[in-house]
């Protein structure tokens, strides 16, 4: 079973590289790191009460997958961000590798996600706010960019 401490933290060079795609043929291998994001995730809720979503890179499966779990799972394979809008909004945002932190950053405000799912079909999502927010930071993690590095100035950290 995955739990916290599996989970890199701040500072391990892993989290700092760039993902690689994940090929159809590694599709029966998808199932199980998904099981492994997913049980990362609910020991994240249990202990620091937050998580919606987790990427592949943070347990050190460095392929461009992650997995959410909103109103139901959502697991993306190879995510392309699309549509961005000119419109930005500023929020705190928060980091299963370092949870006891806050980093304001801007994210926009909607985009176009363009995914593979887990039968390997494409799907397109159009999101705005708090979902917009959500991918955009686990995109991230897959090209080693840790929300720490987007923080909107040098007074932009806090703890919660």
């Amino acid at each position: 079973m995955q739990t916290i401490h599996d989970i890199l933290k701040l500072g391990d060079p892993k989290l700092y590289e760039v993902c690689e795609a994940v090929e159809e043929a590694e599709l029966p291998h998808v199932k199980k790191w998904v099981k492994q994001l997913h049980e990362a995730m609910e020991d994240i809720r249990k202990v620091y009460g937050f998580g919606r979503g987790i990427a592949a890179p943070q347990l050190g499966i460095m392929k461009r997958l992650f997995y959410l779990n909103l109103e139901r799972p959502y697991v993306v394979i190879n995510p392309v961000l699309k549509n961005l809008s000119e419109e930005k909004f500023e929020l705190w945002d928060d980091c299963m590798s370092f949870p006891n932190l806050l980093v304001k950053v801007k994210r926009y405000q909607c985009l176009t996600l363009i995914y593979r799912d887990e039968n390997w079909k494409e799907q397109e999502w159009d999101v705005s706010g708090a979902i917009s927010e959500l991918i955009q930071h686990e995109y991230d993690h897959l090209d080693g960019i840790l929300c720490t590095m987007r923080a909107i100035d040098g007074k932009s950290f806090k703890w919660k």
